[in-house]
């Protein structure tokens, strides 16, 4: 166990940002899910912004890697612009 308060500080606060992290990941992989399961194409269209903006701040914190974000974006895109 650390004995330093500096140390001890870094553990506390990597806790808290591991626990951010996983949380705005988990949201954005269900707003990913619903995305893909609507089958009107007016509501996909006005939900896609909400969801590509959550896929780019995943990307600028560092947890997922820019190239999957753009696939991500790309597929999601065409799958709107697919709905009937």
């Amino acid at each position: 166990m650390a004995h330093h308060r500096s140390a001890l500080k870094r553990i506390r606060q990597s806790n808290k940002r591991r626990l951010q992290n996983r949380f705005y990941k988990k949201t954005a992989r269900t707003a990913i899910k619903n995305l893909r399961d609507l089958k009107d194409k007016e509501s996909a269209a006005g939900f896609l912004p909400k969801v590509i903006s959550m896929i780019d701040k995943l990307a600028k914190r560092g947890n997922i890697h820019r190239n999957k974000a753009a696939n991500l974006k790309s597929g999601l895109t065409k799958h709107v612009n697919s709905l009937a």
